[in-house]
C-alpha cells in the first residue's frame, strides 16, 4: 500500500514511516520540509495522490490552548478533504486516552485540540481509527516542566499509565495496514498516580524540585476524573516495554 504519514519526519512519525518501510510498504512522511503545509493546504493533493491510507501524527508548534485548537481544526479539515478528492480509504490519526471523557471548561487546554480532531475525524468522509495513546516515557520530565510554579510541581492525583512511544509507533503502523476499526486504546503496564509516579522519576533524576499534589491544577488546561487519563475499558493494547524510571545521565 501507499501509506502517507502526516508529521512523518517528527518523534513518532519516524518510527511509523520505518515500521510500515520494513513491512514493504510505499510509506512517505508529509511536512513542513517535503513540501506538505496542513494547515494551508498546500501539497495535500500532489502527496495523497494515490494514497491508500493517511496516518496523521502531526502536532502544533505551541501546546497553548487557542493554537493547538486551532491547528487541529484547520488541519483536519484540510486533511479530510484532500483525502475524499484523492480517494483515500483509512484515515488513521493519533490521539489520547481520555478525551473521549474530556468534560468541556471554560479553560481551553491541550486535550481539547484533540476533542476537535476526533469530532471533525468522525463526522468527516473517510473511514478511520483513531488510536488513543497514554502519555509516553519520554514525555514526564515535559509535563513536570509545564506544571512547575515557583514553589515546586503542581500536579494531579490522576491515575498514570505511561506507554513507551515505540509501542505506540508499532501499533499506529499496524493499525495503518489493517481495515479501519473507528477506535484503539494503548497503555503502558504501570499505574500510579501522576503526581507520585512523577515525583519518583525527578528524585531518581536528581531533580530538587518538590512534587505538589494539587487536584486543581489539572493537565494542560483539563480538569478530569481520577480515572480520566487510563483506559477504563477492557481491549486496550497493553506495551510491551517496561517502564523504568530513568536516571541521570
Amino acid at each position: 500500500m501507499r501509506i502517507v504519514v502526516v508529521g512523518g519526519t517528527g518523534h513518532i512519525g519516524r518510527q511509523v514511516v520505518e515500521h510500515l518501510q520494513e513491512q514493504g510498504h510505499d510509506a512517505v512522511a508529509a511536512s513542513p520540509s517535503t513540501g506538505v503545509d496542513v494547515l494551508t493546504g498546500a501539497g495535500l493533493a500532489d502527496a495523497f495522490a494515490d494514497a491508500d491510507v493517511v496516518v496523521d501524527v502531526s502536532n502544533p508548534p505551541s501546546f497553548d490552548g487557542p493554537v493547538v485548537v486551532d491547528f487541529f481544526d484547520r488541519s483536519t479539515a484540510n486533511q479530510l478533504a484532500a483525502e475524499a478528492d484523492a480517494g483515500v480509504k483509512h484515515h488513521v490519526a493519533l490521539s489520547i486516552v481520555g478525551v473521549d471523557r474530556l468534560v468541556p471548561s471554560d479553560t481551553v487546554g491541550y486535550l481539547d485540540g484533540k476533542v476537535r480532531q476526533e469530532q471533525l475525524i468522525v463526522a468527516g468522509p473517510v473511514p478511520y481509527t483513531l488510536v488513543r495513546a497514554t502519555q509516553f516515557h519520554e514525555f514526564i520530565g515535559m509535563i513536570a516542566d509545564a506544571s512547575s510554579r515557583v514553589d515546586g510541581v503542581h500536579l494531579p492525583h490522576y491515575l498514570f499509565q505511561p506507554v513507551a512511544a515505540a509501542d505506540v509507533a508499532a501499533l499506529v503502523a499496524e493499525t495503518a495496514m489493517g481495515e479501519p476499526r473507528v477506535e484503539v486504546e494503548i497503555a503502558g503496564a504501570t499505574r500510579a498516580p501522576m503526581d507520585e509516579l512523577i515525583g519518583e522519576v525527578l528524585r531518581a533524576r536528581g531533580d530538587t524540585r518538590t512534587v505538589i499534589r494539587d487536584d486543581d491544577a489539572g493537565y494542560f488546561g483539563a480538569h478530569l476524573a481520577a480515572d480520566g487519563l487510563v483506559p477504563v475499558a477492557d481491549g486496550a493494547v497493553i506495551g510491551s516495554t517496561a517502564f523504568a524510571v530513568p536516571k541521570r545521565g
